[in-house]
């Protein structure tokens, strides 16, 4: 079967570096500004793990905990991000 396939720069994880993002993981929810991208990882700034939301209309997560530094995520182990608190 044939496709037909448009490339676009800039688009998924790179077109959010230096937005604060939530990263829906295997086993964790990340938050932090996207500040790195490579073919295997994102770092995060201010990053933190996100143990309890709340409602997605909140300002505010219900349970997060600061990560004492930049953090790494395996590009791997993410299923879904984007912008969200």
């Amino acid at each position: 079967m044939k496709k037909i396939v448009n490339e676009v720069q800039g688009e998924g994880l790179e077109k959010l570096l230096g937005e604060r993002v939530t990263l829906f993981c295997m086993n964790y929810i990340y938050t932090g500004t996207l500040t790195g991208v490579n073919e295997t990882c994102v770092l995060l700034t201010d990053a933190a793990i996100v143990y309890e939301t709340g409602t997605f209309t909140e300002k505010n997560w219900k349970d997060v905990q600061k990560l004492p530094h930049d953090w790494y995520v395996s590009i791997a182990s993410i299923e879904s991000f984007g912008k969200l608190k």
